[in-house]
């Protein structure tokens, strides 16, 4: 029986080139030389003895084993990194590196407040941020490649903890003289399901468009364009549609420059809920505790 235990390295280099589906590129991320990379894994196959990768000129393609591998090494890396984060936690809270993933419905208009107070009252954290759709930073999460995510629920996040912000109530916004413009509130009555503008798959700020409207037409009726609500307002203001828009957007001035009007969306789910996230059982708990008291402070 082989007494082998593979390397982290290995485990990293493996997990790489998963991930990115192509020696050069996954070389590059892991910052070695795709000859580094590839004889890492060559390597982990010769002395396992099976063949996890089938190489090709055009293609890598992960045998069935070689898969389930992968998601053992995720867990292996996630715990080796949860290893050095608890000796991190004994030290001063809040201090060291955080990698945080924040989605592109919050990140520019939460993050201009918070992170310079940050700065000046967390001095020794170092904070590492990453924009990304809800979809892949719930995926960067589990796979370890960030220790929280700052993201819009509810939305399928799969078994974390997690710390409330704040509510964060959701706007209709309308071009300048529309015949629907009301004096306080819109209703999802209101809403023409062949103008709303929405943002593509894999943003959470999508589903709860359509879980505040209840309509279930408007998921196969509505037109989605991309991924910046800034994109979104700047098509309603050329009376290309309506849109949704967070209450923190507007405040933040999305509205600034343009002819749009807002209303608030009178429904039962007309508003979402802002929170960080964090892997259960996390040695950083306390950090990502803090954190949140931060987030809240605004």
């Amino acid at each position: 029986m082989s007494t082998y235990m593979p390397t982290i390295k290995q485990l990293q280099y493996l997990v790489a080139l998963h991930e990115h589906g192509h020696f050069g590129r996954a070389a590059t991320a892991s910052f070695v030389s795709q000859s580094t990379l590839s004889s890492g894994i060559r390597e982990l196959e010769s002395l396992l003895g099976v063949t996890l990768v089938e190489r090709s000129r055009r293609v890598v393609r992960f045998t069935a084993l070689g898969n389930q591998v992968v998601e053992k090494a995720h867990r292996i890396l996630r715990e080796t990194e949860e290893l050095s984060e608890l000796v991190q936690a004994s030290g001063k809270p809040l201090a060291g590196k955080l990698r945080m993933s924040v989605i592109p419905t919050i990140a520019p208009f939460m993050l201009p407040k918070m992170l310079p107070r940050l700065r000046r009252e967390r001095s020794d954290l170092e904070l590492f941020l990453l924009e990304e759709t809800s979809q892949d930073a719930i995926e960067s999460l589990h796979h370890g490649r960030v220790d929280c995510v700052l993201l819009a629920l509810p939305y399928d996040t799969g078994d974390v903890a997690s710390a409330h912000i704040s509510d964060d109530r959701l706007f209709v916004a309308f071009p300048k003289d529309d015949p629907r413009d009301p004096p306080e509130v819109m209703t999802p009555a209101m809403i023409d399901e062949g103008r709303l503008l929405m943002l593509e798959d894999g943003h959470c700020l999508k589903e709860h468009t359509l879980a505040a409207c209840n309509r279930p037409e408007l998921r196969d009726a509505a037109t989605m364009i991309g991924t910046s609500l800034h994109t979104l307002v700047q098509m309603v203001d050329n009376d290309l549609g309506l849109t949704i828009v967070p209450e923190m957007a507007i405040e933040a001035g999305i509205l600034d420059g343009t002819t749009v009007s807002a209303r608030p969306l009178k429904a039962a789910n007309a508003s979402r809920e802002i929170a960080l996230i964090w892997r259960k059982n996390s040695p950083r708990e306390a950090d990502f505790e803090l954190l949140a008291e931060e987030l809240r402070a605004g």
